[in-house]
C-alpha cells in the first residue's frame, strides 16, 4: 500500500487523532496517511507529530495557519498527492466515524478499474449507528435532494469516505471546486460524475462519533442546499469546469 495516501482534515480532534491513525497503522503498515490541520487550538496536530515519532515517514503533518475549511483542505492534499505521485487517494473523517477496516472495500474497485469509488451509507438499507432520527432523516433528505437537482446516481453524494484514483482527481480543475463545508463532497462527485468517470459504491457502516463536537451547522446546511443548484447551474452553462 506505498501507493495509497489516506487524507485526514482535522480541527479540534484531539481526542480522535491518535485512535484513528493507530488503528489504520495497524491494520495497513505500510499505506501512507497525511493529516491536515487548520492550527487547532486543542493542539491536535502536537499529537500527530508525537505519532510521527512512530511512524516515519509514513505519516504526514501539514498544519494550516487559519481555520481554512473541509473543502481548502481536501483541495491542498489532493495537490499534494498528485505531486507526491501517489496513485490512490482516499478521503476520511478523523472521528472514527469510517470503519478503517472497510478501506479495502473503496480501494479493490478502484485497483480493478474503477476512477473512484464511494462509501455508501444507503445501498442496503440505512447503515448508520448511534444517529437520533433527526440526523438520519436530515441525511436521507439531502441525497435525496442532490440526487434530484445533479441527476447523479449515487445513492449517498453526501459521503466523505472516497477513494480517488489520483489520475481522475488530475482531470477535472480542482481549484475551481468553490464549494468548502457539506457541499465539498458533492462538487467533487459531479465533476468527476459529469466526465463520465467510472465509479462504484460499496456498503458501509457510519458509526457517529463518540468524542468531540461535530462541524455540522446550520450554516453548513445552508452553503449546501445554495451550492448544489449552482453546481448544477454551471454544467449547464458550461462554466467552472
Amino acid at each position: 500500500m506505498n501507493n495509497v495516501l489516506v487524507v485526514i482534515p482535522t480541527y479540534n480532534e484531539i481526542q480522535n487523532i491518535s485512535l484513528i491513525i493507530n488503528s489504520i497503522f495497524s491494520l495497513y503498515n505500510k499505506i501512507n496517511i497525511l493529516v491536515i490541520d487548520d492550527n487547532s487550538p486543542d493542539g491536535t496536530s502536537n499529537k500527530v507529530k508525537e505519532l510521527k515519532n512512530i511512524y516515519k515517514s509514513n505519516l504526514h503533518l501539514i498544519t494550516r495557519k487559519n481555520k481554512f475549511g473541509l473543502g481548502s483542505a481536501y483541495i491542498f492534499a489532493f495537490k499534494w498527492a498528485i505531486k507526491k505521485d501517489y496513485e490512490y487517494i482516499i478521503s476520511m473523517d478523523a472521528d472514527l466515524s469510517h470503519d478503517p477496516k472497510e478501506i479495502p472495500k473503496l480501494l479493490n474497485p478502484v485497483k480493478k478499474g474503477y476512477d473512484f469509488s464511494v462509501g455508501s451509507r444507503y445501498i442496503d438499507g440505512i447503515n448508520v449507528v448511534n444517529w437520533p432520527l433527526k440526523r438520519i432523516l436530515l441525511s436521507r433528505m439531502a441525497a435525496i435532494y442532490v440526487r434530484l437537482i445533479t441527476w447523479m446516481n449515487i445513492k449517498d453524494p453526501t459521503s466523505g469516505f472516497v477513494c480517488y484514483k489520483s489520475y481522475a482527481l488530475k482531470k477535472i480543475n480542482i481549484d475551481n471546486i468553490n464549494s468548502n463545508g457539506y457541499a465539498f463532497q458533492i462538487e467533487t462527485k459531479f465533476k468527476l460524475f459529469s466526465k463520465r468517470f467510472k465509479y462504484a459504491e460499496v456498503p458501509i457502516v457510519f458509526t457517529d462519533r463518540k468524542f468531540g463536537k461535530s462541524k455540522l451547522d446550520s450554516s453548513i446546511i445552508g452553503e449546501a442546499f445554495i451550492r448544489v443548484i449552482l453546481i448544477k447551474l454551471q454544467s449547464f452553462f458550461k462554466l467552472n469546469k
